[in-house]
């Protein structure tokens, strides 16, 4: 009856543990899908009527200054993801900020008063990015089939902080100086 017993619980306890440590991968996958790392601040100052002073500092970077006109700002990146097995052995995206940009909410404001847009990288050799994705599907384990863009409102005295995630860029306002 013992011999029984012992042969009966090995099985089971056995498979728990493989459900339970299947599980605790899967969900430190989820954490490491939600991670972001902060990419670059940007702050405007109002220098005319929809036109703002930004000064852009990507981490790790000197502070850069462009003007630009319009209601709201546009920051492009682009994504160099991991697909498979090396996001699951913990492989970061890589990013490399490309544009930025002013917008108008109107279109025919855009249509008529045009766009201001600077350049935020120069592409020196090979562009590794293009090449990503003019190989598609015979090159496994890496996706750059898109880039990602975030745009907010541009204000005197707003300051954002972006930052990247596995899903692309995010935006937030920062608090502003002074506790206004």
């Amino acid at each position: 009856m013992n011999r029984v017993l012992k042969y009966s619980i090995t099985p089971v306890i056995f498979g728990a543990a493989l459900v339970g440590g299947l599980g605790g991968l899967n969900l430190y996958t989820y954490h490491r899908f939600t991670e972001e790392s902060a990419v670059a601040t940007l702050a405007f100052e109002s220098v005319g009527e929809l036109s703002y002073r930004v000064t852009i500092t990507p981490v790790g970077g000197s502070p850069i200054e462009l003007q630009l006109d319009g209601d709201e700002w546009q920051l492009d990146a682009r994504m160099i993801k991991w697909t498979e097995w090396l996001t699951f052995l913990g492989e970061s995206p890589l990013y490399r900020l490309d544009r930025l940009s002013g917008r108008y909410i109107s279109i025919e404001d855009a249509r008529s008063k045009g766009q201001t847009m600077h350049a935020l990288s120069q592409t020196s050799g090979i562009d590794v990015w293009a090449f990503a994705r003019r190989a598609g599907d015979w090159l496994p384990g890496v996706d750059a089939a898109y880039g990602s863009s975030v745009y907010l409102p541009m204000a005197d005295g707003l300051a954002y902080e972006v930052s990247i995630s596995q899903t692309g860029l995010l935006a937030r306002e920062l608090e502003q100086k002074g506790g206004e």
